[in-house]
């Protein structure tokens, strides 16, 4: 399929189906320059839907020089236009295309800190627009060099596993996507009728209530692309050890082989292979050693990891669980400043138990 052509068909998708843009909306589009050929086909479809279009373009290595460089009151300042668009507009757009994956691991960690304390308040209107979708939110993907570095591809492997995740090969990418929302809306459906969840694995035997909170289904209205239910337990109901196979990526910082050990809802313990002293300095933050997601991946189109999370979190015979910030749509009410995900392989050995029946075994539902 001719370049253009896919990108034409990934701002349909983006417009139409995961934003639902109608006539009037003000919609905020943020990225980097390198993303500038997918916006433009964006920027067109959207204006032909009736929205008002604001983007906002990232240049290459601004967040570094900006944590390298400002004081305390820079620290402190939250750009007006980006808070009126979290308090007002009716959609945002975020597509990540990054120049390079690593730039922000050198910065002060105190300075990253107080930064991110000084964006709490807009994140959290973030959040709570979020939930009821007031503020129709979409997170995607725009194939870059560094990337596709980082999954191990070349960019032209990249962008066809990037395209192919988001089902824009498929006849109708639409249709598709209401087809993946068609069937994970039968798991979802049984789940939110359970109040106890065990995740045992390798490694890993954790439970965690859900009583009073909901299952969501996930179906690329908010990532894409997406493939993956998900709800936040009850904070202080999990309980257990769970150990994490996959690599956990967070702010450039890698760690491997986490195992966390919970009691009553909180994070006792914890260790890493690799990475310790990182996994360290974010138990330091407030929120972080509960846990505001618990998920289970279901895109089998994904099939390896990319050490992106975006994509690694859906990988089909996975599970995930984040530290920090619950999902106020699931019903959550842990608050951080933190969100960050973490995967573990169900393929091998793996169970999920809903209410003590098992419902799931080596990366496959047993759902009928």
């Amino acid at each position: 399929m001719p370049y253009i052509m896919i990108l034409e068909h990934y701002a349909n998708l983006l417009v139409h189906y995961c934003l639902e843009i109608q006539p009037g909306d003000k919609l905020l589009v943020r990225t980097t320059l390198l993303a500038e050929p997918l916006v433009r086909e964006v920027y067109r479809l959207a204006l032909r839907a009736g929205a008002h279009v604001e983007v906002d373009f990232d240049f290459a290595e601004k967040n570094r020089i900006f944590l390298q460089e400002a004081g305390e009151a820079q620290l402190d300042f939250v750009s007006p236009a980006y808070q009126q668009a979290m308090e007002t507009f009716d959609a945002y757009l975020y597509i990540r295309a990054p120049y390079n994956l690593r730039e922000d691991q050198q910065v002060d960690p105190a300075k990253a800190r107080r930064r991110s304390q000084a964006l709490s308040g807009v994140n959290q209107t973030y959040f709570r627009r979020t939930a009821t979708r007031e503020l129709k939110r979409n997170l995607c993907q725009y194939p870059t060099q560094a990337a596709a570095q980082e999954a191990g591809m070349s960019l032209e492997e990249y962008e066809k596993f990037v395209y192919g995740a988001c089902q824009l090969y498929a006849p109708d990418p639409i249709a598709a996507w209401h087809e993946v929302r068609r069937q994970q809306q039968h798991i979802v459906d049984h789940l939110n009728q359970c109040q106890q969840v065990r995740y045992v694995g390798p490694g890993t035997d954790l439970t965690f209530s859900t009583t009073g909170r909901t299952w969501i289904n996930s179906d690329g209205r908010t990532n894409m692309p997406s493939g993956e239910v998900y709800t936040s337990p009850v904070e202080d109901s999990v309980n257990g050890v769970v150990y994490f196979s996959y690599p956990g990526l967070y702010q450039g910082h890698e760690v491997e082989d986490v195992t966390l050990w919970v009691k009553d809802g909180y994070i006792e313990k914890w260790t890493a292979r690799r990475g310790q002293d990182f996994l360290d300095e974010i138990f330091q933050t407030a929120g972080t050693r509960r846990f505001g997601e618990a998920a289970i991946g279901t895109n089998y189109n994904i099939s390896r990891m990319t050490r992106n999370i975006l994509f690694d979190e859906k990988i089909g015979g996975t599970v995930h669980l984040a530290i920090g910030q619950s999902y106020l749509q699931a019903g959550g009410k842990n608050e951080s400043t933190v969100h960050w995900d973490m995967i573990t392989d169900m393929t091998q050995g793996g169970e999920i138990f809903a209410d003590g029946k098992k419902i799931y075994a080596n990366g496959q539902f047993l759902l009928t």
